[in-house]
């Protein structure tokens, strides 16, 4: 485990000296976001179960804690992470899932990340140790501080612990796969959304539409009734083939896209993108290969989203959608307060961050 004072006395040197620090927990997610140059801070061994209680679905863990562990743990007592979080390796740490905010398959109809994110500690880049938020849900005045971690790719603080709301797993799973396309399915989910139906996850592939239903087994018996289709036999594979990305859609090595959209945005156009496409989120979250980063991230933001590349960015291209001025001044002012000395991975969001 590390220690907390000379972790806290590396920061203030680093400050003091001006000297970027690149953080790294388990490295699973090491490609999202842009290039870091700096020293190495490895914090991948402060690790371990602080608090876990069952029976009021909170866990506290140190950031370093692996993932599978966490998961882990929470199967034995019949629990899950709401939010369904990728992990990319057995590496990937508690700290590092936060900290990139990412959300797997459940994402919309369970929450985001950052919707079960209840409290951290954190280091900031003054070398200052600092909590927010605590072990319950409670209403927030102003920043919800805790939960401005979550996506903030390490350049507003050193996650050290973590407090997260867990939930029950599902009683009874089961997957039906329809024949749909685009339209189709956009419409088809539109008309599902509008009844009690437990949908837990959806999939657009080659015109092919898998519908996950979660919940008590008579509740998903009716649904399944009336969605319709055919029950898929291996329940798991789809929705751990998109989550861990190892479909085989993913591994080309190209520019690969995660585009987050209203569901009834209209489709890519197919000028925009090279090959096939994934759709999850009803819609909400489409995956694709481009080589033209301008033009689609325009159209994204032209249609109330935003594009990210996700892996294999082409050289000199932005991989998030940049910021309106106003928005980036309100981020600088974030980072200038938590990181004055701009030591806390510099430049992984943006070149001005």
């Amino acid at each position: 485990m590390i220690d907390i004072p000379t972790l806290a006395d590396q920061i203030a040197q680093a400050a003091a000296d001006k000297t970027p620090l690149q953080l790294q927990g388990g490295g699973s997610k090491a490609f999202y976001g842009e290039a870091v140059e700096g020293t190495l801070l490895p914090l991948g061994e402060h690790r371990g179960i602080i608090n876990y209680e069952p029976s009021e679905l909170v866990i506290t863990a140190r950031a370093g804690t692996p993932l599978k562990e966490i998961e882990q743990l929470l199967e034995r007592e019949g629990q899950m992470l709401g939010f369904e979080p990728p992990r990319f390796s057995d590496n990937a740490t508690l700290g590092g899932t936060i900290a990139c905010g990412l959300s797997g398959p459940r994402r919309p109809y369970a929450g985001a990340a950052r919707d079960f994110v209840l409290g951290v500690t954190l280091m900031n880049g003054k070398g200052q140790l600092l909590k927010f938020g605590g072990q319950v849900m409670k209403n927030v005045a102003g920043y919800d501080l805790s939960r401005l971690m979550c996506g903030a790719l390490g350049t507003l603080g050193v996650l050290l612990e973590i407090s997260l709301k867990v939930i029950p797993k599902p009683q009874y799973e089961e997957t039906r796969v329809i024949a749909a396309d685009f339209t189709q399915m956009q419409h088809l989910l539109a008309e599902i959304g509008r009844k009690p139906f437990p949908v837990s996850a959806t999939l657009l592939e080659s015109n092919r539409l898998f519908i996950r239903l979660s919940g008590a087994q008579g509740g998903v018996a009716e649904a399944s009734q009336h969605i319709g289709g055919d029950k898929l036999s291996d329940n798991d594979a789809p929705w751990l083939g998109v989550k861990e990305q190892q479909h085989d859609f993913f591994n080309q090595p190209k520019p690969l896209w995660r585009l987050s959209l209203p569901p009834m945005a209209p489709a890519v156009p197919a000028s925009l993108f090279d090959g096939p496409t994934l759709i999850e989120w009803g819609g909400a979250l489409r995956w694709l290969y481009s080589q033209q980063s301008d033009s689609l991230q325009q159209w994204a933001k032209a249609n109330g989203g935003h594009a990210i590349c996700f892996k294999n960015p082409l050289p000199g291209s932005p991989i998030f959608t940049p910021l309106p001025p106003a928005l980036l001044a309100l981020h600088q002012r974030l980072k200038a307060r938590f990181d004055p000395a701009g030591i806390l991975n510099p430049g992984r969001l943006y070149p001005d961050l």
